[in-house]
């Protein structure tokens, strides 16, 4: 699968908002920080809540260049939503928190490739999601 140059404009710009937010947060830790503070407490709450709003817009864009990336996933994409919707419900219910370490682990594994654009690079994280929620639909040995 090939990158779509809109698809990496959109991650470029993600980065940028993402790394606005980080410079944001150093600049303001560093001001409160200071005796006395450089910074009114209510402008800074401001300020931090500028910061959330620029990674939730960071965090929205990047979602949007993932979106374009699994567009050309084709009949896998259906699979991959299926999986991890069904993910997302064992997350609500799981008792054990190794449980919970390794769906999420595995989750983001298959985050991470699709984000690479590389249909190859799916089937092995694909398949032990899947495996690991049979594994947990399967009753007690």
């Amino acid at each position: 699968m090939t990158t779509n140059p809109l698809q990496l404009d959109i991650e470029a710009l993600a980065d940028s908002l993402s790394a606005s937010a980080d410079a944001l947060h150093t600049r303001l830790m560093r001001d409160i920080r200071q005796k006395p503070p450089a910074i009114a407490q209510t402008v800074a709450q401001a300020l931090f809540e500028n910061e959330v709003a620029l990674r939730q817009r960071a965090n929205s864009l990047y979602l949007e260049a993932a979106v374009l990336a699994a567009s050309g996933l084709g009949g896998t994409q259906q699979q991959l939503l299926d999986v991890t919707a069904r993910a997302q419900e064992k997350i609500r219910k799981i008792q054990h928190t190794k449980d919970l370490i390794q769906l999420t682990g595995e989750l983001l594994s298959l985050a991470a490739a699709i984000a690479t654009g590389k249909p190859d690079k799916l089937a092995k994280p694909f398949e032990t999601i899947k495996h690991h929620l049979q594994a947990m639909d399967a009753p007690p040995a």
